[in-house]
């Protein structure tokens, strides 16, 4: 690796907090997996230097679970970079994640690196979409800069050999690929929402999801499944020559789960 100074990012995902702190999603207390998760982070040498939300911060879309959100994350003392998923409520998180260290910017440097956060979120649906908007706007910003660059964004571009989960991903990725094919530069595109990590190569970029500070789905399944992987988080070390590592962090939180659930 070179030897400049990295930028270190953490990704965190899917929190799916309620208004009602103390409520459970499928036998699980998400505040307390996100606590427990935001204190291994708080362990971690060195220090982060920015957080990076991807989505499903909310399951009931509330300004309480926004509020619940910012509480359990002021201990980090990072800035925090976020974009809605397809359970939150764009609103409110405009009204509530918006203070000097959370930022709803989509467009954002540092480190020697290009942030793209985008908004796949349709409204009443599953799956994402990128917007023509959306898209015309991903093509200036990467004109403008031709630094390495990361894109985040909720719904994966990629199937991850999961039918019920390939069929909530981003139902537009040849139209993302189009744009980041004309544009080198990108060497990262993130996501949440499959509840698991996973890493798809294409055209010499590297697209990574991120597992669920709560519930985890289980691998190629067919239908829905809890998977018993314990809740988690991504790390990144962003070089500005394009470099980069990554590697997943995990705490040990054992719930007793709905492992017969067929969704929520």
């Amino acid at each position: 690796m070179p030897d400049s100074s990295p930028l270190r990012l953490v990704q965190v995902t899917d929190t799916h907090l309620f208004a009602q702190p103390d409520q459970k999603l499928l036998g699980l207390t998400t505040a307390d997996s996100l606590t427990a998760v935001v204190e291994q982070i708080n362990q971690l040498s060195p220090r982060p230097d920015l957080a990076l939300l991807t989505g499903d911060l909310s399951q009931d879309g509330s300004l309480g679970s926004y509020q619940h959100l910012l509480e359990r994350l002021r201990s980090l003392e990072l800035p925090l970079h976020w974009l809605p998923g397809n359970h939150d409520d764009l609103t409110a998180m405009q009204a509530m994640l918006t203070t000097p260290l959370c930022s709803s910017s989509q467009s954002f440097a540092v480190g020697g690196w290009q942030f793209l956060l985008l908004n796949s979120q349709v409204a009443g649906k599953v799956y994402g979409e990128l917007s023509a908007d959306s898209l015309n706007w991903l093509e200036q910003e990467l004109q403008t800069a031709d630094c390495p660059t990361l894109i985040a964004l909720h719904h994966p571009p990629f199937a991850i050999e999961s039918n019920w989960l390939d069929k909530s991903g981003l139902r537009n990725p040849e139209a993302l690929f189009a744009v980041l094919d004309r544009h080198p530069q990108v060497k990262l595109v993130v996501c949440g929402h499959i509840h698991q990590e996973f890493s798809y190569q294409r055209q010499g970029v590297t697209y990574l999801s991120c597992p669920s500070t709560g519930l985890q789905f289980q691998p190629k399944s067919s239908a829905f499944a809890l998977d018993q992987n314990f809740p988690g988080f991504r790390q990144f070390t962003l070089y500005p020559d394009g470099q980069f590592a990554t590697r997943i962090g995990r705490v040990v939180f054992s719930p007793e789960l709905d492992f017969v659930a067929q969704g929520y």
